[in-house]
């Protein structure tokens, strides 16, 4: 299944650097020496410094013309979406009202459209709710790849289809507080707990007391996050991937334009 909508080439190298270092950042207490960073304060300027070079790369191509302004527009009405759903879920037992319309939009429209409403559904969210702070890169970063991976998935149809982006949503909750509490686990335990960032450790040591603290923390909050978007997922899927696909066939977000010689009469 081809995307709706194509991101240009210049764009998805962009895309693709920026995840690859992104994370490197989010994983730096498993690779980086201690003491590289300086301070708890780089990653987050990390984050910050990617995400606007990719979303500059993105509204170039949109200047230079080589992303359709009805996608550019699809963009916003669906960002303006989630941004109001939010607030619905968030804060309540890990319920998030949110990942359900990036997987089924990442589906439809790509990974390249996928990974841009990630970050500017956080964004606008954050903006709406006064969430603004120093992990809102890392959450945008987050959703990004969770539209991102849904525009990857392999090819179905039907009931497999579902069943494929459900048990993708489940995974991808999981994954998004995964890789989220790695943005404040090195920084917000006593150095002499047994789940602490401890500097210096091997690799598995360090991944043992990491999988200990996301086990005991978070993971019964990312379980409500799994469930609800599955569930989403599975009961809004069929309307919600129909009306996506029906809007892209209007939009004809492919379509080129051709001009004909005026004939005298």
């Amino acid at each position: 299944m081809k995307p709706a909508v194509r991101i240009p080439v210049r764009a998805v190298a962009a895309i693709g650097m920026a995840s690859f270092l992104g994370f490197v950042a989010f994983l730096w207490p498993f690779v980086v020496a201690p003491g590289a960073f300086g301070s708890t304060q780089t990653p987050p300027l990390m984050f910050g410094v990617l995400l606007v070079l990719v979303l500059a790369v993105v509204f170039a191509e949109v200047a230079d013309g080589r992303i359709d302004a009805k996608a550019l527009a699809m963009l916003g009405v669906l960002s303006a979406i989630n941004a109001a759903l939010r607030p619905l879920g968030a804060g309540t037992a890990g319920i998030e009202t949110v990942f359900f319309v990036l997987v089924l939009a990442g589906r439809v429209f790509g990974p390249g459209f996928g990974f841009a409403l990630g970050c500017t559904s956080l964004f606008a969210s954050a903006l709406l709710t006064g969430g603004v702070g120093p992990w809102m890169p890392y959450q945008m970063f987050g959703c990004a790849w969770v539209g991102m991976f849904a525009g990857l998935l392999p090819r179905a149809t039907g009931k497999t289809e579902i069943a494929l982006l459900a048990g993708y949503a489940a995974v991808s909750g999981y994954f998004f507080g995964f890789m989220l509490n790695l943005s404040f686990w090195p920084f917000s335990l006593d150095p002499t707990s047994s789940i602490a960032y401890q500097p210096g450790l091997p690799l598995l040591d360090q991944l043992q007391r990491y999988l200990t603290f996301f086990s005991v923390t978070s993971l019964g909050w990312d379980t409500g996050r799994a469930v609800t978007t599955a569930v989403l997922v599975a009961i809004t899927g069929p309307a919600v991937l129909g009306a996506f696909r029906r809007a892209a066939r209007r939009a004809n977000f492919h379509a080129t334009a051709t001009f004909q010689k005026d004939v005298p009469p």
